[in-house]
């Protein structure tokens, strides 16, 4: 799980890296392109085209553009925010999955559960305090991609009863790629041989990072899991000020403590139920 927030966190700055040089259509393209093409040669060889056979394709695909929505918002957010406050704005996306839990899946969620989901979005407000680097319209972006992978999640938890999870990956590399490849020709622009080795890295990390997730997630409960993702903010701390120079201000700090307050909350009342 940690080496997977690692990955992640790599990942995203990259993403921020080539998003400056490339059209963010072309980044997010060769991500899903890459991740496909390494996910075939791993398992088609194996399992063939069964592993593409899906019991509930609506939902696969619902799950394969939610996905795909916050790659595209998360990507252009990075253009124009700092990666660690970034990323932990797009990390209220498991308080709003326990909100959103209620209305779309029926389940029951408890006050310290609420509590948990007010917290995180007093942790936002914070990190968007007045003079920071955060207060922009560009906020939008990775809120937008929160709420575009909580849908995620809410539609994991679906198709988990139908599909494995190497199908779920599959399908959702596969959809986003021709989806991506319609758009990529009015974008496209000839890379530098060294911007395509980091183009592909950006599609290995990817890949990888999700498979060592449903790894982790074969021998341990999300709930137990939860608090080891949030390595990915501290990773995203360290390559923004590593790379890009980039260091949050006390009160984003501040902030960003509460959204993984909140979180961790979530997760530890729900590892209780």
């Amino acid at each position: 799980m940690v080496v997977a927030t690692f990955l992640f966190a790599s990942h995203d700055a990259l993403s921020k890296f080539l998003g400056g040089l490339y059209p963010v259509i072309m980044v997010v393209w060769v991500r899903y392109l890459v991740h496909t093409l390494l996910m075939a040669g791993i398992f088609l060889p194996k399992s063939g085209m069964a592993v593409l056979r899906t019991r509930r394709p609506l939902l696969q695909t619902l799950r394969a553009l939610s996905l795909l929505s916050t790659s595209l918002l998360f990507t252009a957010g990075l253009q124009y925010l700092p990666l660690a406050e970034a990323t932990s704005v797009n990390f209220l996306a498991p308080v709003l999955v326990t909100a959103l839990s209620v209305p779309l899946l029926k389940e029951h969620v408890t006050v310290g559960q609420w509590a948990a989901v007010v917290l995180g979005f007093i942790g936002v407000l914070v990190v968007v305090h007045p003079g920071g680097a955060m207060f922009t319209p560009a906020i939008l972006f990775p809120f937008g991609s929160a709420l575009g992978f909580c849908f995620y999640q809410l539609l994991t938890r679906k198709v988990a009863a139908y599909d494995s999870p190497t199908t779920s990956n599959f399908y959702a590399g596969l959809c986003n790629t021709l989806v991506m490849s319609l758009l990529v020709p009015f974008f496209w622009q000839l890379p530098r041989w060294d911007h395509a080795l980091l183009m592909l890295a950006l599609g290995g990390f990817g890949m990888t990072a999700h498979l060592l997730l449903t790894q982790a997630f074969r021998f341990a409960a999300p709930a137990m899991l939860a608090p080891f993702s949030y390595c990915q903010i501290v990773f995203a701390g360290l390559l923004g000020f590593v790379v890009f120079r980039q260091v949050p201000d006390s009160v984003s700090l501040v902030g960003i403590a509460i959204i993984c307050l909140s979180g961790l909350g979530a997760a530890w009342m729900q590892r209780r139920k």
